[in-house]
């Protein structure tokens, strides 16, 4: 049996005036993804639990079968096993984002312009990282250069008791009333409001502006965590796997379960990624003889965060074409069983530019119980709705790997 997720990051939305009242995986209309659902098992699933924040990481914990309320310790340590960093347990990990801040005066009274400094390259955003390492780091905090605009921070012996913001969570907002809060937090803040004097007017970042590109002109500390302890991918389902992304928080949840993380070239986490690529990559992984492979595709969520409704879009029908399709028609050709479970990981609504707690729409398709033809099934929110209901991702996963106590409901 070999076993396909397929998680389009923050696709799932809600009603959008401008689509006549649709969401986007209502009205882009995936001709193969919608094809499959009409034999498929769908319906709705609650990824986020009660009372923790609807993050990627809790959200992709949940879809592979870990509980965040017991695995979930932070996004960025996750990050850092992704990036090759040592931490020993008393090692404290921030997610480091180069952001854009834009306005006069103050740090304070500068905007949140950009949680991803117009998608910087690696390229520009090492030598920024660098610069900062340099001028900031030192003796128990270093920061560590990862992909596009998403790096890391290490505290030796660090705390883990602040009240940190998610930049996306923030856009158009002051700095002031979203800085790191909690016992000891100025060392922190300090460190953002001296980057800024170190950024802003970097050559990087000149050139970027007389390109009409936002400049990474600070950076943003936060979701921080220890090294996480998760459970052997393996010793839980009995089967061997790989993930694909280009988030180190996604590899990092794979790497921590035992499972290969495959590097694709050219995958970005934006709607310029390799999307093909990664159908390959899922392909040669199944015929190294990998039992499962776990796609994961951030770019509707990058363009959910940047409101980009044409992206979005864009980007769903690009995993339905280029993602999708591929690796489906290589099952089938194979003469083997397989089971395929598309499902976002929690929805980023256009109208908040944010990631938001409701259920999910899912499909799960076993290939040796395709249920009869029901030609109002979709990959969809409307469709969902109407379908089997699942409590957790964890139950979800219980099901698509093969138990049946799964604590499925009909709506």
């Amino acid at each position: 049996m070999k076993y396909l997720i397929i998680v389009p990051d923050g696709c799932a939305d809600r009603p959008i005036p401008s689509l006549d009242g649709r969401t986007p995986l209502e009205a882009v209309g995936l001709e193969y993804i919608n094809e499959l659902a009409k034999v498929s098992e769908t319906g709705m699933v609650k990824t986020i639990p009660d009372g923790i924040p609807p993050g990627s990481d809790a959200a992709n914990l949940s879809v592979m079968g870990f509980d965040p309320s017991v695995y979930l310790t932070g996004r960025s340590p996750l990050e850092a096993v992704s990036m090759g960093i040592e931490m020993s347990d008393t090692d404290v990990a921030f997610r480091t984002n180069l952001v854009t801040l834009e306005g006069d005066g103050a740090y304070d009274e500068l905007i949140i312009k950009d949680h991803s400094s117009g998608d910087i390259s690696s390229e520009e955003s090492r030598i920024l990282i660098e610069l900062i390492e340099k001028e900031l780091g030192g003796g128990d905090i270093h920061f560590y250069p990862g992909v596009s605009y998403r790096h890391a921070m290490i505290v030796n012996d660090g705390r883990v008791d602040y009240d940190t913001t998610p930049p996306h969570d923030v856009l158009t907002q002051r700095v002031g009333g979203n800085l790191p809060k909690g016992e000891g937090a100025e060392r922190i803040e300090q460190l953002m409001r001296k980057s800024y004097d170190i950024l802003r007017d970097h050559p990087v970042n000149r050139a970027r502006v007389e390109k009409g590109l936002n400049p990474a002109n600070s950076i943003w500390i936060w979701g921080q965590g220890k090294k996480p302890k998760l459970p052997s991918f393996y010793d839980k389902y009995g089967i061997e796997g790989a993930v694909i992304s280009a988030v180190d928080l996604i590899k990092g949840i794979g790497l921590c379960a035992g499972l290969r993380a495959r590097m694709i070239p050219g995958a970005t986490g934006t709607l310029l990624t390799n999307f093909r690529g990664k159908a390959d990559g899922a392909i040669e992984e199944f015929k190294s003889g990998r039992d499962f492979v776990y796609i994961h595709i951030e770019a509707p969520d990058e363009c959910s965060h940047q409101g980009d409704l044409n992206g979005k879009l864009e980007s769903l029908e690009k995993t339905d074409k280029e993602v999708f399709k591929p690796v489906f028609e290589y099952l089938q050709g194979t003469g083997e069983a397989f089971k395929i479970l598309i499902v976002p990981d929690h929805r980023t609504p256009i109208e908040i530019r944010t990631h938001s707690s409701e259920p999910v729409p899912f499909v799960l398709y076993e290939s040796e119980n395709a249920l009869p033809r029901d030609e109002d099934k979709a990959f969809s929110e409307s469709s969902g709705s109407k379908g089997t209901y699942y409590d957790s991702g964890c139950a979800l996963a219980e099901r698509f790997f093969g138990s049946m106590n799964h604590g499925g409901n009909n709506q």
